[in-house]
């Protein structure tokens, strides 16, 4: 087969707009977008960030200790019901199979909401992570600047004479001062 270099519109047929979606419908080209499909069946919308706020509230509260009081009061109910009740009313004899059955159940389903709930807050965690690298490199940059200020600060004031450098000059020409004076006065 022939290399077909045209560009993808001079690839595209020609025609009224309704033609044109028949024929991209029928062409098997791997270059050219295909038209969505419409379905009988509608599809409900999935929000997958809304199913995931679900999943850490449900972690959150099963590792709470209002979760495990309250799995201890069923399962004591439970046992205690199938054990001293009247055999006409008890639902799940000794073995307790169905009790078993709803545990399993119960944890099929909260370690993969729990590992859902891990994952979003890793992946807080990471975004976290990055602003507070990128504020610490603002900040160690920020105290080099700060550091390379000070020291030129610190250089310029070695080559400035300072006040007490000053003081004391001016101290010992005042005494210098005073012992010419006394000794004009002598003479």
């Amino acid at each position: 087969m022939p290399r077909d270099d045209r560009s993808t519109e001079d690839r595209r047929p020609r025609g009224s707009g309704t033609d044109d979606r028949r024929l991209l419908r029928n062409t098997n080209r791997l270059d050219i977008p295909r038209e969505l499909r419409r379905t009988i069946v509608l599809r409900s919308a999935y929000d997958a960030d809304a199913f995931g706020r679900l999943s850490e509230r449900i972690a959150r509260f099963l590792g709470t200790g209002q979760f495990l009081v309250y799995m201890t009061a069923t399962i004591l109910f439970w046992v205690g019901w199938n054990i001293f009740a009247p055999e006409s009313v008890r639902f799940d004899q000794y073995p307790f199979i169905f009790l078993t059955l709803a545990l399993s159940l119960q944890a099929s389903y909260a370690a993969p909401l729990i590992l859902l709930a891990q994952n979003r807050q890793e992946a807080r965690d990471r975004v976290q992570y990055e602003r507070d690298r990128d504020v610490d490199d603002r900040t160690r940059a920020d105290m080099e600047f700060l550091a390379r200020e000070m020291a030129s600060l610190r250089m310029s004031v070695g080559e400035v004479a300072t006040r007490d450098f000053i003081r004391s000059e001016l101290r010992s020409l005042l005494a210098d001062l005073e012992l010419k004076s006394r000794e004009d006065d002598r003479v």
